[in-house]
């Protein structure tokens, strides 16, 4: 994978690394300067924002917001934040700014920029001001073409790290990502990927495949979810694995039917003894709540206190 430094990890971590990048279909090289248009700055409150159009795929501009702190100076760390699905495609990047009703308060904006941390989000394919075609027939024509609706939002994520490490306002040793349901699957695929990713946070959607498939719920995900052969080299927790030693924080509700108890018992046990056996046991956390399919406050405070200590 052009773009990703693996030299410091372990052979058999960049064999499996490279292996599930190559199950996300016919991709871009990720390498080449990005372009990123500044449509507009302007002062809220509490932050600064800027409208982008960053140029990360060569295919399709993608929209984005970046917010820092008013008062920040130097570098920053960043988090990438990835939005959530819920059927809400014009939605997109605007959940930074605006949150949604699956969220706690405030809006994550105001809540990251308040901790002194900048953050990035991207439209994903088909979302915010890249709707206007369905999930499905994205779906469809990348498949016929070889390619696969996940790989391609999951290569603009990675890219937009890319961009991140060029600006001059970020401090590209603290990157962390973040997001909740499809932001949270976005979140733990990017880590597992790019090893300059350095906390990750995912908000209920650490789904197990196969309790999914056992519980019926196949449905219960999108159709962007699904990539080709996976489960022929990867459980869920082995995706996962790939992020270890890096801190983890899993948030989870056990009335969530998108992830089934008993699997989210077996992906802790062993992502557990996977920290445990490189020495970093305290940097891998689930906590699960008896909630559904919604961040609840108690998980915020989680989140915020798991990156202040980590990032």
């Amino acid at each position: 994978m052009a773009g990703i430094d693996n030299m410091d990890l372990p052979s058999e971590q960049y064999r499996q690394r490279q292996l599930l990048y190559r199950l996300l279909g016919d991709l871009p090289a990720r390498d080449g300067r990005i372009q990123a248009r500044l449509v507009r700055r302007e002062e809220r409150a509490g932050y600064l924002l800027e409208t982008l159009v960053l140029e990360l795929n060569g295919d399709q501009p993608v929209p984005a917001y970046f917010v820092k702190p008013r008062r920040s100076h130097g570098r920053s760390p960043c988090i990438l934040y990835n939005h959530a699905h819920a059927g809400d495609y014009r939605r997109g990047k605007d959940e930074l700014l605006l949150g949604r009703p699956e969220l706690s308060a405030p809006p994550y904006a105001e809540a990251l920029t308040a901790h002194g941390w900048a953050a990035l989000c991207i439209d994903a394919w088909g979302f915010g001001e890249r709707a206007g075609r369905t999930e499905s027939e994205l779906f469809k024509e990348m498949l016929w073409k070889g390619q696969v609706l996940w790989g391609r939002m999951v290569y603009d994520s990675l890219r937009a790290i890319d961009y991140l490490l060029g600006r001059p306002d970020v401090d590209g040793s603290r990157l962390g990502t973040l997001g909740l349901s499809m932001g949270s699957t976005m979140a733990w695929w990017l880590a597992a990927l790019e090893p300059r990713i350095a906390v990750c946070v995912d908000i209920c959607c650490m789904t197990d495949f196969d309790a999914l498939i056992a519980a019926g719920g196949l449905d219960g995900h999108g159709i962007y979810y699904y990539v080709p052969a996976l489960l022929k080299h990867f459980s869920t927790a082995g995706i996962n694995a790939l992020i270890a030693p890096r801190p983890h924080l899993s948030l989870a509700g056990d009335l969530d039917p998108l992830t089934p108890p008993q699997g989210l018992e077996r992906i802790d046990r062993e992502l557990r003894a996977v920290y445990a056996a490189l020495g970093a046991s305290e940097a891998w956390q689930m906590r699960r709540y008896p909630s559904g399919h919604q961040e609840t406050a108690a998980m915020r405070e989680e989140a915020l206190a798991f990156l202040e200590k980590w990032l």
